[in-house]
């Protein structure tokens, strides 16, 4: 069989940094094939290689055996390519149809856009797809799920051979990811491919063919996804044996933990405007205190409310049994950090470089007769570099070049410069890749065992139940219960999510 794509020997640098290097990529013709890599692996350089967004600076690309050159975006699509990103780009105020065939429109004899056949032809498209729907209504009236549901439409209408899927799942629930799920196996069957992108591994072995790995700019293997193990695509990715990450994970996330010290930090019947009614807990010296709930329990409000960020309507937030945290100046000053949920709007600099960004919270610190002390600022930023292997070219390189678990990484080191005794993290791991997510789990599993206490937040059941000594279950504002470890199951997480307490009824 001919391989719709065959992509090889690609090699692109920027300014001198090589970016890819002797990458290959081969997708069969009605196949759903997964590319999978750290960030800064080359995933996005090659895809954007294949769609015309970068040209390549060697290699070759063939498409059904033919010589393919791509310059732009839009002559991607005239060959039938189609890409669906992370952030759709869609336009809400437009209806579905004028979404669907935007600069694709029918026309009539005279010129003009045929709305009646566009109409009839994004209706006929969507009912493929079980999706029945107002096309002249604004798509901005219809949930995310339906928008990309839409952005699928759209990709089919331009007759695409290939469909790249980049993170299609990410704001997506369940149900929704099960109905996308089935476009993607209708497409399989119409004999389109699709190029699946997505940090979660589980996706993979649901919905994907073969995978191919990539590491440092080059293609490692491609294999058959039922033929392949998570450990096995984890140690391809991460270029380590897999004896010793398995037994590192252990040791990381589930293996013996250490016994938690004096209590550091007293939350007590917080309520607040953002939805807080009475959330209480503790956190202990040298311990990993999750929150588990589902969307709208409280979990990120309770964090702010904490950290000082949202004043409290009631209740307290103790301090060594002082009721003393009340703004985020006064606890930070008291050792407090708070690695918050959307590192793009709430953490980096995006203008500012690696050394700036990491030591933006330590400058008074590092003051001497009035002015920064630039040698020992550049000895600690080197020094957390090394420690937590940030992949950069150097300190002063703006944070902005960085893939985002290595932004992740810098903002991690922010706060570990300040030496705090206890360190909220709101979704640590959340769009980094699988690679990424076990180095910053490992780092914080290290901290912990030297003293530091964390306030865990997270999406992810697993995260959860394996990195947390106590997981404290929030519902609707509410403190509910609490998980001790070792022993909490992901059912039992989430039955305490969805159990209707007593008081909540009431």
């Amino acid at each position: 069989m001919t391989d719709l794509i065959e992509m090889s020997g690609i090699g692109k640098a920027f300014a001198g940094v090589v970016a890819l290097r002797d990458a290959s990529l081969a997708i069969r013709p009605g196949e759903v094939h997964a590319i999978i890599g750290q960030n800064g692996a080359g995933k996005s350089t090659l895809i954007k290689i294949l769609t015309g967004v970068y040209r390549r600076d060697e290699g070759s690309v063939q498409m059904a055996g033919e010589d393919l050159t791509i310059s732009t975006p839009r002559e991607a699509q005239d060959a039938g390519i189609s890409t669906i990103y992370q952030e759709l780009s869609l336009v809400p105020l437009r209806s579905v149809t004028e979404n669907v065939m935007m600069g694709y429109e029918p026309r009539t004899r005279l010129g003009l856009i045929d709305w009646k056949a566009a109409h009839a032809r994004t209706r006929e498209i969507l009912a493929r797809f079980g999706v029945e729907i107002d096309v002249t209504r604004q798509l901005g009236r219809y949930s995310t799920a339906i928008q990309q549901l839409v952005a699928i439409a759209r990709a089919v209408s331009l007759d695409a051979r290939l469909v790249i899927m980049d993170e299609a799942t990410s704001s997506l629930d369940d149900q929704e990811i099960e109905t996308l799920f089935s476009v993607v196996r209708e497409l399989k069957k119409s004999g389109v491919a699709v190029l699946y992108i997505s940090h979660f591994l589980s996706e993979l072995y649901e919905i994907c063919d073969r995978v191919t790995i990539m590491r440092d700019g080059r293609t490692v293997a491609t294999h058959e996804v039922a033929q392949t193990t998570r450990l096995g695509l984890v140690s391809e990715m991460l270029g380590r044996d897999a004896s010793e990450i398995a037994a590192a994970g252990q040791t990381a996330l589930s293996g013996e933990r250490s016994k938690p010290g004096a209590t550091l930090l007293e939350v007590d019947g917080l309520g607040t405007r953002t939805g807080l009614r009475d959330v209480s807990f503790e956190i202990r010296k040298g311990e990993i205190v999750g929150l588990g709930g589902l969307l709208g329990s409280g979990r990120t409000e309770s964090a702010r409310a904490i950290f000082g960020l949202d004043k409290l309507l009631r209740g307290e937030v103790r301090h060594h049994a002082a009721p003393v945290i009340d703004t985020p100046a006064r606890a930070i000053a008291l050792g407090m950090g708070f690695l918050t949920e959307d590192r793009k709007a709430d953490g980096i600099i995006p203008h500012m470089s690696v050394r700036e960004n990491i030591t933006l919270a330590l400058l008074p610190r590092l003051r001497r007769f009035g002015a920064v002390d630039r040698a020992r600022e550049r000895e600690l930023v080197q020094g957390y570099i090394d420690a937590l292997q940030i992949k950069t070219s150097g300190m002063e390189q703006p944070i902005r070049e960085l893939s985002g678990g290595n932004q992740q990484k810098v903002l991690l080191a922010r706060w570990l410069a300040l030496e705090p005794e206890i360190l909220i993290l709101d979704e640590p791991t959340r769009g980094v890749d699988v690679g990424a997510k076990f180095e910053i789990q490992s780092i914080i599993r290290n901290q912990v065992a030297k003293g530091l206490a964390v306030l865990l937040i997270s999406s992810e059941f697993e995260e959860l139940v394996e990195g947390a000594d106590r997981i404290v279950v929030l519902q609707d504002g509410y403190s509910v219960t609490e998980l001790q470890n070792p022993g909490i199951t992901e059912s039992a997480l989430i039955g305490a999510m969805v159990h209707h307490h007593e008081r909540l009824a009431s």
